[in-house]
C-alpha cells in the first residue's frame, strides 16, 4: 500500500507519540523503545498498511543518519578521566574481540549456509560483527550500571562500527568476481585514518571556536553546535576520503574532552534526537523483515541466530577480557550486551546493493539476526542493569 505524506506522518507522529507516552511504563520493565518500534513494523507491514522497499535510497539514508547521530552523541558522552585511565578493555574488546568474532560468524555461516563461498560467509560475518549504540542506549546511559561497563561498551560501539565497515567493504570486493582485493585493502586502510584524522581536527576546532566566539554559545544551542560540528566531520570525510562513520564519532569524543561544558547540555538534546531516530529506523526495519523472502532452512538460521548471540559473541569478549582486572560479573554482562542493530543494517542494506551471487542470502540472514537481537537485548536490558546492580553491590 503506497502512502501518502500525510498518512506517513500520521503513523509516524502515532509512533513517536505512544512511545513517548509508554516510556515511563517501559523503563520498569522488560520492554524497549526498540522491541516496540519493531513490533509495529511487522505488524503495519503484515497487514498491508505500509510497505517498505529496501532498494530504497532513502531507506538506506535514513539509517545512515541515524547511525550517524548516534556515534555523535555516544563520542560526546566518553568520560574523559576514563578514556584516560580504562582505555584497555574498549581496546582489547575492538582489536581482539571483534575479529574473533567476525572468524567465528564465518565459520558457522559456512557450516550452516554451504551455497555462500568462504568470502560470502566472511561478508556475512563483517557485516554482523559490530555492535549496535542504539540498543545499548539504556544500558550506556543506565546509572546502576558501573561506569567502566559504560565506558567499555560505548566506546567499543562507537568505534567498532566504523572499523567494521572496511572489513565489509574489503570482503564485498572480495566476493564480487574480479575484485582487487589487495587494492581495496589498502584504500580502505586509508581512508580509516583520514577519517579519523578528519574526527580530531574538527573536534579540536570545534572545542577551541566555541572558547573564542564572543558571548559564547547560548545552552539552548549548545545541542545544535555538537551536531554541527560531528555531521561536519562526517560529510567532509565522506566527500573527501575518509571513513565518515570513525570521523563523527571521534569528532564527538574530541570535542567533548576539550569543553566538557558541551557534553553536559547536550545530554537531553542527543537522548531526544537519538530515540526520534532509533524509533524510525527500528519501525522501519521491521517493515523490512517482512519483505524478505528467505526460502532456506528454517533450523539453519535458528541455530545461527542463536549461535552468533549465545557463543561467537560471548567467547570473544570472554577470551579479549582475559586477564584484566574487570569483576567476573563485569565481564559476563558485557559479553552479553554485544547488540546487533543500525550499522549491521546499514551493511547489509549495502550488499544487497551489490547484486552478489548469494547477496539476497547474505541480507536475509543477518535480518533475522539483527531482528533476534533486538528482541533479546531489547527485553534484557533493563533485567541486565538490575541483575549488575545486585551482583556488584554483593560484591
Amino acid at each position: 500500500m503506497e502512502l501518502g505524506f500525510g498518512a506517513a506522518l500520521l503513523i509516524i507522529g502515532s509512533l513517536l507519540a505512544v512511545a513517548a507516552a509508554l516510556s515511563g511504563v517501559m523503563r520498569g520493565t522488560i520492554l524497549s523503545i526498540s522491541v516496540l518500534s519493531v513490533t509495529l513494523g511487522i505488524v503495519l507491514a503484515a497487514t498491508d498498511v505500509i510497505a517498505i522497499d529496501f532498494d530504497d535510497a532513502g531507506v538506506v539514508e535514513l539509517i545512515e543518519l541515524a547511525l550517524v547521530l548516534t556515534l555523535i552523541a555516544d563520542g560526546l558522552v566518553v568520560d574523559r578521566e576514563l578514556l584516560a585511565r580504562h582505555w584497555g578493555p574498549p581496546a582489547r574488546a575492538l582489536v581482539i574481540a571483534m575479529p574473533i568474532t567476525l572468524v567465528l560468524l564465518a565459520l558457522g555461516a559456512k557450516l550452516l549456509f554451504g551455497d555462500l563461498s568462504w568470502a560470502e560467509a566472511f561478508l556475512l560475518g563483517a557485516v554482523l560483527s559490530p555492535t549496535d549504540p542504539v540498543v545499548t542506549s539504556m544500558v550506556v546511559t543506565a546509572r546502576r550500571v558501573p561506569a567502566q561497563i559504560r565506558h567499555t561498551l560505548n566506546l567499543e560501539s562507537g568505534l567498532n562500527d566504523g572499523l567494521a565497515l572496511p572489513f565489509v567493504l574489503f570482503f564485498l570486493v572480495l566476493a564480487t568476481p574480479g575484485g582487487d582485493a589487495g587494492g581495496e585493502a589498502a584504500e580502505l586502510l586509508g581512508e580509516a585514518v583520514f577519517g579519523a584524522l578528519v574526527g580530531i581536527v574538527l573536534g579540536i576546532a570545534g572545542g577551541y571556536l566555541h572558547r573564542i566566539v564572543p558571548l559564547g554559545v547560548t545552552p539552548r544551542f549548545e545541542g545544535i553546535y555538537a551536531v554541527g560540528f560531528g555531521l561536519a566531520a562526517f560529510g567532509l570525510a565522506d566527500v573527501t576520503f575518509g571513513n565518515g562513520l570513525i570521523a563523527a564519532f571521534l569528532a564527538g569524543i574530541t570535542l567533548g574532552y576539550f569543553e566538557h561544558e558541551i557534553t553536559e547540555r547536550f545530554v537531553d538534546f542527543s537522548e531526544n534526537v537519538s530515540a526520534i531516530f532509533q524509533v524510525l529506523t527500528f519501525f522501519v526495519f521491521g517493515a523490512i523483515i517482512v519483505a524478505t523472502t528467505y526460502d532456506g532452512s528454517p533450523w539453519a538460521l535458528v541455530v545461527f541466530i542463536a549461535f552468533a548471540l549465545l557463543v561467537a559473541r560471548p567467547i570473544s569478549v570472554l577470551l579479549a577480557l582475559a586477564g584484566t582486572k574487570l569483576p567476573r560479573p563485569q565481564k559476563a554482562f558485557i559479553a552479553w550486551f554485544g547488540p546487533k542493530g543500525v550499522a549491521s543494517m546499514l551493511f547489509a542494506l549495502l550488499v544487497l546493493d551489490e547484486g552478489l551471487t548469494h547477496g539476497s542470502l547474505v541480507f536475509e540472514v543477518a535480518a533475522f539476526v539483527i531482528l533476534g537481537s533486538i528482541l533479546a537485548h531489547g527485553l534484557t536490558d533493563t533485567v541486565g542493569a538490575r541483575w549488575i546492580e545486585r551482583r556488584m553491590r554483593r560484591a
